[in-house]
């Protein structure tokens, strides 16, 4: 496995594997430069699935692939899939690899305490403020008080402008996320997406939350970002059940 992938820092159990793929290596050409898991960005179709088949020399089956909306739909990637147009997905079969693509959005991981269940999640504002870490956790059918999240590499806190709309809007479903908000300049704040998260998670029982550190924006040679270069790659979060045995 490339060692510059990021290993999620949680106490998850032994059976719970996941990684984050960084833009280092990869066949992809500027701006895609690197390691592009994204086939919607514009990229060299025959660059991409190099990049995927690289990738999955290291995970055990083909990742369930979706088509992100930025919405709040979550796959049941066990189930009969009629189609992948999701934002999360969650599996209790074992090599079943759940994956979200991001470059500035906020990947989210879960686990159960006990091993059983996992599910990956994209959530950009829209995404957290519709609801999309609530739709996971529910698709998972455990309590808050029994589930693992680990926040992946998101825009920081540092860069990411936002509106007076989207702080009064998350301030108008939750007050406290008002903490979450630095006033920049006129009508424009920066948001602490990860903050945000863990406030909303910790809404529904989540308190067992890890990760949050790794900033998009300001690692160039290592992430890609959106809010940075407009044209660019995708970074991959993924998560399985490794069999028992």
């Amino acid at each position: 496995m490339n060692p510059d992938w990021l290993i999620p820092d949680w106490p998850a159990p032994a059976r719970v594997k996941a990684f984050v793929t960084t833009r280092t290596g990869g066949a992809s050409s500027a701006p895609y430069a690197g390691l592009n898991l994204g086939d919607h960005v514009g990229d060299d179709p025959a660059s991409v699935a190099q990049n995927r088949a690289f990738l999955r020399t290291a995970l055990p089956a083909e990742p369930v692939w979706l088509q992100q909306v930025h919405g709040i739909r979550v796959l049941d990637a066990d189930g009969d899939i009629a189609s992948t147009e999701a934002d999360a997905s969650v599996t209790r079969r074992a090599e079943r690899v759940c994956v979200v693509l991001t470059a500035d959005c906020l990947p989210v991981l879960f686990c159960d305490v006990e091993g059983n269940v996992v599910a990956a999640a994209h959530a950009g504002w829209r995404g957290l403020l519709g609801g999309m870490l609530e739709a996971t956790v529910a698709a998972m059918h455990l309590p808050g008080a029994g589930v693992m999240a680990w926040l992946g590499p998101a825009i920081g806190a540092q860069a990411f402008e936002v509106g007076d709309e989207v702080r009064d809007a998350f301030i108008a479903e939750q007050p406290a996320a008002s903490a979450a908000f630095v006033a920049y300049r006129p009508g424009k704040w920066l948001a602490d997406i990860h903050a945000l998260a863990r406030m909303r998670l910790q809404r529904i029982g989540v308190t067992r939350i890890y990760g949050g550190g790794a900033c998009t924006y300001t690692e160039p040679a290592r992430f890609y970002s959106y809010r940075r270069d407009g044209v660019t790659g995708r970074m991959a979060s993924l998560i399985w059940l490794q069999r028992d045995g």
